[in-house]
C-alpha cells in the first residue's frame, strides 16, 4: 500500500479512535463512519486493523508508556497525544513489518497535525525511548 494511502489511514484511525474514545462510539460504527466505503480493500482492512489492535493493545501499551513519561500519568495526557502514542505504541511492538523510524515519524505527522506545538517534540521523546528499550 503506498506511503500516503498507510498516511490517511492512519489519520483515519487517530479520527476514528478519538470518537470512540470521546464519544463513546462502538468500534464498528466508528469505523464505518470515518474511513470511507470507496476506500480500498486494502485501506479499509489496514485503518480497521490499527483501530481494533490499538484498542486491544491499550493496556499493554500504557504500561510501555508509563514509565518513560517521568512524572507524568498516561492519563494525565491530553486526549489526542495519548491515543497517538497508543496507536504506534501497538505498531511498534505488534506491527514488525513496518520500520520503527515511519511508525515514529508518521507519529509525529500525527502530533503536527491533530495536536499542540510541543506534541510533535513530546512524542517523538516518548517513542524513541520506548523503540529504545524495545
Amino acid at each position: 500500500m503506498p506511503v500516503k494511502t498507510r498516511r490517511i489511514a492512519r489519520e483515519e484511525a487517530l479520527q476514528t479512535l478519538y470518537a470512540i474514545d470521546i464519544g463513546g462510539r462502538e468500534p464498528d460504527e466508528a469505523i464505518d463512519e470515518i474511513v470511507p466505503e470507496s476506500a480500498p480493500g486494502e485501506h479499509r482492512k489496514f485503518a480497521r486493523d490499527l483501530v481494533l489492535g490499538t484498542l486491544e493493545f491499550a493496556p499493554r501499551a500504557d504500561e510501555i508508556i508509563g514509565p518513560v513519561l517521568e512524572g507524568w500519568a498516561v492519563e494525565r495526557l491530553p486526549e489526542i497525544d495519548r491515543l497517538i502514542l497508543r496507536m504506534a505504541t501497538y505498531e511498534l511492538c505488534c506491527s514488525p513489518d513496518v520500520p520503527r523510524a515511519v511508525v515514529i515519524n508518521e507519529a509525529i505527522e500525527l502530533a503536527k497535525k491533530f495536536s499542540t506545538d510541543d506534541s510533535g517534540r513530546f512524542i517523538n521523546g516518548v517513542l524513541n525511548a520506548i523503540a529504545q528499550n524495545g
